[in-house]
C-alpha cells in the first residue's frame, strides 16, 4: 500500500493566484482543487450552438455572456466553470470570475453528469440572482429547464420546441441547440 496522499487545501485568495497561471483548468470545491476533464465533439459543438442562440438575447438586455472560462463563485471557497453563463448584474471588483448570473448552462456527458446534475445544479440554484438553470445532454435531444417562481423550484423537459428563458426574456429552440451535432451515443 502507498503512502497516503494529502489533499491540499486552497484559501479563495490562493486559488486565484495560482489559477490565473496553472496549465491545467481546476475548479475549487469547499478550498480543494480538482482538475477538470477536457470535453467531446457535441460537448463542444453544443456550447457553440448555445453560444450563437444567446447571444442575441444577452445582448439585447445589456447582458454579459461567457463561455466555459469565466469562473463563478458559488460560495466561500467553491468556484466553478460552468459551460455558459449569462450575468445582467454588475461585475464584481475581481475580473477573475462573476458572482450574480440569471442563467447558468451545464452540457452533460458521461463523465460529468453526476457532479453536474447533484453538486452543481444545487448550489447554481442557491444563488439568490440565478432566475434560470439549463441542463443541456450531449447523448440525447434533451434540455432540462430548472427556474424559480415565486419561492417555488419549477423543472421542465424538452426534446423538441422551444425552451422559455426567464432571464433573457426569450425561447431557445431544442432543434437548433443540436443543429449540426452527432451526439455522443450515436458516434460510429
Amino acid at each position: 500500500m502507498g503512502e497516503p496522499a494529502r489533499l491540499k487545501r486552497l484559501s479563495p485568495e490562493g486559488y486565484l493566484k495560482e489559477e490565473a497561471t496553472s496549465p491545467v483548468k481546476r475548479e475549487l470545491v469547499e478550498g480543494v482543487p480538482y482538475a477538470m476533464a477536457g470535453a467531446g465533439r457535441a460537448h463542444n459543438l453544443i456550447v457553440g450552438n448555445l453560444h450563437y442562440l444567446l447571444y442575441p438575447l444577452a445582448r439585447r438586455k445589456g447582458c454579459r455572456l461567457y463561455v466555459a472560462d469565466m469562473k463563478l463563485r458559488v460560495g466561500e471557497a467553491t468556484f466553478y466553470y460552468p459551460d455558459l453563463m449569462a450575468v445582467c448584474a454588475p461585475p464584481p471588483k475581481d475580473p477573475f470570475y462573476e458572482e450574480a448570473p440569471c442563467l447558468v448552462v451545464e452540457v452533460l456527458s458521461r463523465t460529468t453528469e453526476g457532479v453536474d446534475r447533484r453538486e452543481k445544479l444545487w448550489r447554481y440554484l442557491s444563488l439568490p440572482s440565478l432566475q434560470a438553470c439549463l441542463l443541456v445532454s450531449a447523448r440525447e435531444r434533451r434540455v432540462e429547464l430548472y427556474w424559480k417562481e415565486e419561492g417555488d423550484l419549477l423543472h421542465q423537459v424538452a426534446t423538441e420546441g422551444e425552451v422559455p428563458l426567464p432571464c433573457l426574456e426569450g425561447s431557445l429552440p431544442v432543434e437548433e441547440v443540436y443543429a449540426g451535432v452527432v451526439l455522443e451515443g450515436e458516434e460510429g
